[in-house]
């Protein structure tokens, strides 16, 4: 089974460890950005230009860089700000229609963590920014690297 909901304890366990390691703070106002404390090492892409074919490069891109950072029977977070949040795991088949959360920040935070936060995909909807943290997440998103990774916006020294 893929998609498994996080239960009200998981939910606000993990996020509030989300608070406290990346000083999470929720903001529609660019003075406060970014919203998240971004991990070193990181890549923050600005992904505010884009078309539907893009949309559909990067889901497939996604998909393959978890598929690449996970073990075949490993799950992950996939996590929706202030929505119902899963356990994940991007080796199983999943429909498109059943795609819970998506890769791309349309109007939410979508962060998708490995299960000891030492990698992830943090995305900012109106940023419209997507920081990938971790050097193995990293290495795996140049291999498979989606067209809309194409302007950095921030990264690590």
């Amino acid at each position: 089974m893929n998609w498994i909901p996080l239960s009200d304890e998981e939910y606000n366990q993990v996020w509030d460890r989300i608070g406290r390691e990346f000083h999470f703070r929720p903001s529609i106002s660019p003075r406060d950005w970014p919203t998240f404390f971004e991990k070193s090492p990181f890549i923050t892409y600005d992904v505010s230009d884009f078309n539907e074919d893009d949309i559909d490069d990067l889901e497939k891109k996604c998909l393959s860089a978890f598929k690449a950072s996970t073990n075949i029977d490993e799950f992950m977070y996939a996590l929706d700000w202030q929505h119902e949040s899963f356990l994940y795991n991007p080796h199983l088949e999943t429909s498109r229609v059943a795609q819970t959360i998506r890769f791309y920040p349309d109007g939410e935070y979508y962060l998708f963590l490995k299960s000891d936060f030492s990698w992830g995909y943090l995305s900012h909807p109106w940023e419209k920014t997507i920081c990938i943290f971790g050097e193995e997440l990293i290495k795996n998103f140049e291999i498979y690297k989606p067209r809309l990774f194409s302007k950095i916006a921030r990264r690590s020294r």
